[in-house]
């Protein structure tokens, strides 16, 4: 297994699709790809944060406030790693099929909601896909600022860039929430 990044891509081709054997051929890309989320047709994205509340759901019972925050810890750094590589692989620098950026930073804004129910995990839910799709302000300056540079070929700048603006647009999320629940009282 060769360390060196594939040769630089031409440009950004949103027609290149990952196939599941794609998927299947490396484990960054199993994880990157959001264990197949983000091969979907429609809207991987959604997808992807629709999956990732599926698990958050499912291993609540069994995971500690504080094994999540283990957890989301641990994802970012080897979500880094397979979003690189994985970009690498497809010779693109933010794919849409990579949806562990949307994974890791929902399930921060689940860890902080969850307590408050359905209905908050839904507006979370909402909140989180309008700032990571529509990126105004912050989220956009985040996405713009580690993009591929003329020249620069796919690496570790880009790869955490994938995760950058979706943690950017988390803690949109997350504030949006808090001001509403302080006009609230």
């Amino acid at each position: 297994m060769s360390l060196a990044p594939p040769p630089r891509p031409a440009a950004n081709d949103a027609s290149r699709r990952p196939s599941a054997r794609f998927m299947l051929a490396h484990p960054a890309r199993w994880l990157a790809l959001g264990f197949g989320a983000g091969l979907s047709p429609v809207a991987p994205g959604t997808v992807g944060t629709l999956w990732a509340w599926a698990a958050f759901v499912l291993a609540a019972p069994w995971l500690s406030d504080a094994q999540w925050g283990y957890v989301i810890a641990a994802s970012l750094p080897i979500g880094w790693w397979a979003c690189t590589r994985t970009a690498q692989h497809l010779r693109l620098a933010d794919p849409g099929a990579i949806v562990w950026d949307e994974v890791v930073a929902f399930w921060a804004v689940l860890w902080l909601v969850m307590p408050a129910g359905l209905l908050a995990q839904a507006v979370a839910f909402g909140l989180f896909r309008y700032f990571d799709a529509a990126k105004p302000g912050p989220v956009g300056w985040a996405d713009r600022y580690y993009k591929l540079r003329p020249g620069e070929a796919i690496g570790w700048r880009q790869g955490f860039g994938i995760l950058f603006d979706d943690l950017v647009a988390a803690l949109c999320t997350l504030l949006v929430i808090a001001l509403w629940r302080v006009l609230l009282r």
